[in-house]
């Protein structure tokens, strides 16, 4: 067992209630029957703080101390926590490794560290992408990156090249359509007015087409189970169940990944409102029936 698969257990074991010193002693042997010295526990408590950035706190209770998690976990934390508990599981079981079936993501492993050093450093990078438009053109251009967003297995990063239109010259680059990257001298300022979350405001996907709109969908009940288990976005309500269906909203942006994402759903979906959308739906299908009949 790795030093951070311990302290990731740890966090496992009082994320969701707190527990007093002599409850994780039982539980640390129980799973690993082994003791768990106070000394240890102290030392992995404050290499919990250095590694994920979580503060673990008490609160007494009579003679005893109960620890908890006091920082509220953003979505980077629980994602780390959530595949870092995924690595370990699958690092224990690698003696039925045949057994257990996984998606490669082949744009993480030649470029997305470079970017992320690029970003800790504020770094410039030098790009050389190749577009799936425009025939194959391929450009070379100097990028300030801002962020990286990860999106069916593919990773992207958005940053300001340097050849675009004043004010128009942030863009959104997938990594698997660099053919070249490398680290240059030259630094720059993240701009503060500059927000991720804000930036991808309404978006599934990296797609921006569209303004942010109301969206309202007729879901078949079996279907509305997957919605619930997996929301299409952040923002997605659900705002009636009937016998045979139910009705979600949400509010995003109609653009071409959404427009996937309906589609990846067949004829379990229906648009109700807006009707462009409704329309737009409405004209593929037509299209692919033209293209398949």
């Amino acid at each position: 067992m790795t030093p951070n698969a311990k302290l990731l257990w740890l966090v496992r074991k009082i994320k969701n209630r707190g527990r007093t010193l002599k409850e994780i002693q039982e539980a640390y042997e129980e799973d690993f029957q082994d003791k768990l010295p106070r000394r240890t526990f102290w030392s992995w408590k404050e290499n919990i703080g250095d590694v994920f950035g979580i503060d673990i706190d008490f609160v007494r209770k009579g003679r005893e101390c109960i620890y908890y998690i006091s920082t509220d976990l953003d979505d980077f934390q629980n994602w780390i926590l959530n595949s870092m508990s995924v690595n370990n599981e699958l690092l224990e079981n690698k003696s039925i490794r045949n057994r257990i079936m996984l998606e490669n993501v082949p744009s993480s492993q030649k470029y997305l560290s470079l970017i992320l050093k690029a970003m800790r450093e504020s770094k410039v990078l030098e790009v050389v992408h190749k577009s799936f438009w425009n025939n194959g053109e391929e450009k070379t251009f100097h990028l300030e990156p801002y962020c990286v967003k990860m999106f069916r297995q593919r990773w992207y990063v958005v940053g300001k090249n340097d050849y675009g239109k004043p004010g128009d010259n942030i863009r959104i680059y997938g990594l698997d359509r660099i053919g070249g990257l490398s680290l240059t001298d030259q630094r720059f300022t993240y701009p503060d007015s500059f927000n991720p979350e804000k930036y991808f405001d309404g978006c599934i996907g990296v797609c921006f087409d569209g303004e942010v709109t109301n969206v309202t969908l007729k879901v078949d009940v079996n279907q509305a189970n997957y919605l619930r288990s997996l929301p299409l976005h952040p923002s997605q309500k659900e705002k009636e169940q009937h016998d045979g269906y139910s009705i979600f909203t949400l509010r995003v942006r109609p653009s071409f990944d959404f427009v996937q994402e309906l589609l990846h759903n067949r004829d379990t979906i229906e648009v109700l409102e807006p009707k462009a959308l409704r329309d737009e739906l409405a004209q593929i299908a037509k299209n692919i029936w033209e293209k398949n009949r």
